[in-house]
Parts: structure tokens; sequence; C-alpha cells
């Protein structure tokens, strides 16, 4: 219990230095909000209505603790029509607390606000819509650098110091070295469009595109194969070599010299009690690069064109969507904290020496 408590006391801190930092670092980007809203049909009257519908008339401290209200499970809303709080408690469902003359006290789920740019659709449903994307993404990337990853570190291992432990670890530091956004141009390019007439790929695309006749949406799948690809090389190279080097570790040790010597093949040594207790450390590495791939698939999704949580930050930073990109950071923020939570039980199975403290 006292764990559990603790671990949920440093997730309310970390998404609180989250909330903090970003709020006041995308609220100081140059350019203004509220004109970006009206484009071309601006006027003064309509820019002050926008300004104080927004908050934007506000200083950005206060307005940084609406928006603490806004995302507080227990809120405080003020009866005051020209307060903000008054103006956005309409548009969430809340259950009266505490009634006092001039404000409320309110029971209610956190808000995200809604989009500056999308018509007043909420940053819930456009991350609803597009985070699903991004999950699978992230999930057909990270299997495929734990296929390939834990393979080739095995086989690195198995082939100490020969040709094929070379080879394998210098695949490993190009991977590592070559930035995702690069190599999503270049494999766009190769096999997405000089070698289409072979692989059918297309350079851009996402998981569901309208039919030809644009009557309903038809899914893709190929569409996942070159940004899965491009997203999973560097995990690939980091998960081989850490396999590598911790499987080395592992059979240097004495109850392997043992399990040796009671006559069991190299291969039932290295199967039954060397593998699981070398997956610690790329267990680390895992949930580090899946939560990183969330954030890391920004630059990927948006070449590829894949409709996902991370273009959507693109078109958000494009458009000085404020509530967007906010509500973006703390999704990612909080999948990092749960994975990290989760692998933290992963590692007591794996490990029986590793206790909750």
């Amino acid at each position: 219990m006292f764990w559990f408590l603790k671990k949920i006391s440093n997730m309310l801190l970390t998404l609180f230095g989250v909330i903090t930092i970003v709020f006041f670092l995308f609220n100081i980007l140059p350019g203004d909000p509220a004109q970006m809203m009206l484009d071309q049909n601006e006027n003064t009257e309509q820019l002050m209505v926008l300004k104080k519908k927004y908050g934007f008339d506000k200083p950005v401290f206060i307005q940084y603790l609406y928006y603490l209200n806004d995302l507080s499970p227990i809120s405080v809303h003020f009866n005051d029509p020209d307060n903000l709080s008054y103006l956005t408690i309409e548009k969430y469902n809340f259950i009266k607390v505490l009634n006092f003359d001039k404000f409320n006290l309110v029971l209610k789920t956190p808000y995200l606000r809604e989009s500056y740019q999308k018509n007043g659709i909420s940053v819930v449903d456009i991350i609803r819509n597009t985070l699903p994307n991004t999950i699978i993404l992230a999930i057909s990337s990270i299997l495929i650098a734990i296929v390939i990853g834990l393979f080739l570190g095995i086989i690195s291992a198995i082939n100490y110091n020969s040709w094929i432990d070379y080879s394998i670890q210098l695949m490993s530091t190009l991977g590592m070295s070559v930035p995702s956004f690069f190599s999503a141009i270049i494999f766009a390019w190769i096999f997405g469009f000089v070698l289409r007439d072979f692989t059918g790929l297309n350079m851009t695309g996402s998981l569901f595109e309208l039919d030809d006749y644009g009557e309903s949406m038809t899914l893709q799948l190929k569409n996942l194969i070159l940004p899965s690809i491009v997203l999973g090389i560097r995990p690939i190279a980091v998960i081989s070599q850490m396999m590598r080097n911790s499987l080395l570790k592992v059979l240097s040790q004495n109850y392997i010299t043992t399990a040796y010597s009671k006559g069991l093949s190299k291969f039932n040594v290295i199967k039954n009690h060397a593998i699981k207790n070398s997956l610690n450390p790329v267990i680390t590495a895992l949930s580090g690069w899946f939560a990183g791939m969330l954030a890391g698939s920004v630059f990927v999704e948006y070449i590829f064109g894949w409709n996902g949580l991370g273009k959507e930050i693109v078109h958000s930073l494009n458009t000085l969507d404020v509530p967007v990109l906010i509500g973006a950071v703390i999704t990612i923020a909080m999948i990092f904290i749960i994975i990290n939570i989760f692998v933290d039980l992963i590692y007591s199975w794996l490990d029986p020496r590793v206790k909750y403290n």
C-alpha cells in the first residue's frame, strides 16, 4: 500500500511539473491565438470578444490558475458571468459539492478545454480520435524492435568477438545515430516512390482512408509498414546492444557454469537460464522507448501523413492551438508514468530480489 501511495504521489507531482512547464512554455510562443482564430476576418471588436471569452486578456499566471482549476477534479467556480470559470462550467458534467454566495465547489472530470481552431471541438475528442493511431504505430514499432533486437542481441552474444558480432554492433551503432525524421524521408522516397511498383507501398497514408468514391473509410494496413519500421530502427539498435551486453554478463555467472557441468546443452542453458535473467535492463529500455515513441512519432507521423497524435501536435504548433498542445503533452506524460509503474511490477516477476519500496 505504501509503495502504491508513493507512486501515486510521485505521479501527481510529475504531472504538476509537466503541466506548469508546458503551459508557460506554449503561452509565451510568438503570435496571437485570437488573431489566428479569426484569420482574415478579424476586427477590433471581434478580437476583444474572443480574448475575453478565452481569457487572453488576463495575465499569463491568472490563465494558468484557471487552467489548473479546469484540470482539477475538485474545482472552484464563481457565479460572476464575467469570470472565466463561469463561462467554462457549462461545458462539462459536474456535481455541486458546496454552494456559496459568490462561488460553488464542484466535483467533475478533468477538463482539457476546446480547440481554438476546430470550431469548438473538445481536446478530449481530438485526443480520442488520434491517440489510437499513434498507439497502434508505437506497438507495431516496438514489436518489430523486440523481435529483431532480441534476436540480434542473442546472436551477437553467442558469437562474441566474431565477425558476426562486429557486424551487428556496427549496424546497431548506425541505427542509433540516424535521426528518425531522416530515416523516414529516405524510406518514404525509396520504398514508397522509387520501388513503389515492387513494394506496392505509398509514401504517405494513414490506417483508415476514404475509398476511391469518397463514400466510406477503408482499412489500409500497408500504410503501417514503413512508419513502423522507421520508428523501430533506433529501438532495435538499443535493444540488441543491451541484450548482448546483459546476456554476456549473465553467461559469466557461476550458476551458468554449474548448468554446463550438469550436461545441459548451450541451447538449453541460454533458453532456460540465461535469457530470462538478461531481460531486466532490456525491459527498462523498452519502457522508455515505448513512451518515447509516442513523443518521437511526431516527425514520423507528419512525414508519412499518419493521422495520429504526433501529426496533430505539429498542426497545433503551426496554428498556436495551445489547448491541444498542452492536452497532448499531458496525455503522453500520463502514459509514460503508467508504463513506468507497470514496468516496476514486471521487475518483481522477472527478479524476486526486486522489492517494492
